[in-house]
């Protein structure tokens, strides 16, 4: 621990700050139901639940003094401000918070200094790691990975605007789909390595309005790109033919990340209606920006409708929350009598799916719902039971989040 960090111990505070700090706690208190203060292990035991919420991300911001600079482990943590001199092992571990790497979208951590940091920074580098460390530890430039550069060997890694131009030379909008295994992966791969780009870009403030590719083109290649994955991934290889499917990965997190959301659909469809029902072109934004979303695309065709349904509608709003209210109502109760499920069950099943976030596949609780099958008489349970969840899956999918 760094001599200047001492967590657990208040007794060097003044009777001003320990009288601030008071305060803080008493807020801290009031917001999360806990009885904490500067005293003793009430202390401790505060600087602890700090931690874990911090870890849970119940906290979004946390302005400290000589703590949690070290032995605080959070990979959610992005961006640390300073505005202290650190130096040597104290800045190397201090810097070290943010740079957890957590999934696809967080692959480094934010540095923002109010203290000429730089000599001190190359220092610390260069003694605890070498020479030659602080052009791995630290990111490059916004221009290196804009327009590309080259590195201390001689090897040229291109930049974001060379993979935009290769991308729209090799893939261009004007070709109907994308032909042929060997070519899909190339896209496959192309699009990932653009979606990590665009992730490592909007750190910096210059990307903002210099993307190249507009909105809609981008989401048209969005749109490829899952359709892509959908073929892929129900892809079985057949005889000797390789399955090359092995070595590629679909950056599902980073799409995420820039999700298109149902308001922004319904704002679209209203401006529709507004229009009469004459402007296609905002068709063609809706269908790009369903086929762009990963989670609006299972529910593409209940939108669809409802979209052609609306000639004669005066409130978009009222009408969508009636109409899915309905559909869900009808879907949930087509699939009970199918499946000749318990009725009271599988609706409490369902509520359960809506009210945590997912579809529980796993336990008994999908056993409540089935119907009596014999053992005999060829009647299967398995095969039963995955229709059932199968189906359960798909209507929670389509419905989860448009309520």
């Amino acid at each position: 621990i760094l001599d200047e960090e001492n967590p657990e111990d208040t007794s060097a505070l003044d009777q001003s700050s320990r009288d601030f700090l008071d305060a803080a706690i008493r807020d801290y208190n009031g917001m999360f139901h806990t009885n904490y203060s500067t005293d003793g292990d009430k202390f401790q035991n505060y600087y602890k639940d700090v931690s874990l919420r911090m870890k849970n991300k119940e906290l979004d911001l946390l302005i400290v003094v000589n703590m949690f600079l070290t032995g605080f482990d959070a990979t959610t943590l992005n961006t640390l401000w300073v505005d202290k001199n650190l130096k040597m092992h104290g800045l190397i571990q201090a810097y070290s918070r943010t740079n957890r790497i957590l999934n696809s979208i967080k692959v480094f951590g934010n540095i923002v200094c109010f203290r000429n940091l730089q000599k001190r920074t190359d220092d610390a580098i260069s003694l605890f790691g070498d020479k030659e460390a602080g052009g791995i530890v630290l990111m490059r430039g916004y221009k290196d990975y804009y327009f590309g550069y080259e590195d201390a060997d001689g090897k040229y890694h291109p930049g974001y605007q060379d993979m935009i131009e290769e991308l729209t030379t090799k893939f261009p909008l004007t070709e109907e789909r994308i032909t042929g295994e060997q070519r899909q992966k190339e896209f496959i791969v192309l699009f990932g390595a653009i979606l990590r780009m665009r992730n490592l870009l909007t750190s910096f403030d210059e990307f903002v309005g210099n993307e190249i590719s507009s909105e809609r083109d981008f989401q048209d290649y969005l749109g490829r790109y899952q359709d892509l994955r959908d073929e892929w991934k129900n892809r079985k290889p057949g005889g000797e033919k390789e399955d090359i499917t092995d070595d590629i990965v679909f950056e599902i997190e980073l799409i995420k990340q820039i999700e298109i959301n149902i308001d922004y659909i319904l704002m679209l469809v209203q401006k529709y209606h507004n229009s009469h029902c004459d402007d296609k072109e905002i068709l063609i934004t809706i269908q790009k920006a369903v086929d762009a979303s990963p989670e609006l695309r299972s529910k593409k065709a209940l939108i669809e409708t409802f979209i052609a349904g609306i000639n004669d509608v005066s409130d978009v709003m009222l009408e969508w929350r009636t109409f899915v209210a309905e559909e869900k109502e009808h879907q949930l109760a087509t699939i009970i009598q199918e499946e000749n499920l318990k009725d009271e069950e599988t609706r409490r099943f369902m509520d359960r799916a809506f009210r945590d976030g997912s579809v529980k596949t796993t336990g008994t609780d999908i056993d409540k719902l089935m119907p009596p099958i014999s053992r005999f008489g060829g009647g299967n349970r398995a095969v039963k039971k995955r229709t059932v969840i199968e189906k359960l899956t798909a209507f929670f999918d389509r419905f989860f989040g448009i309520g």
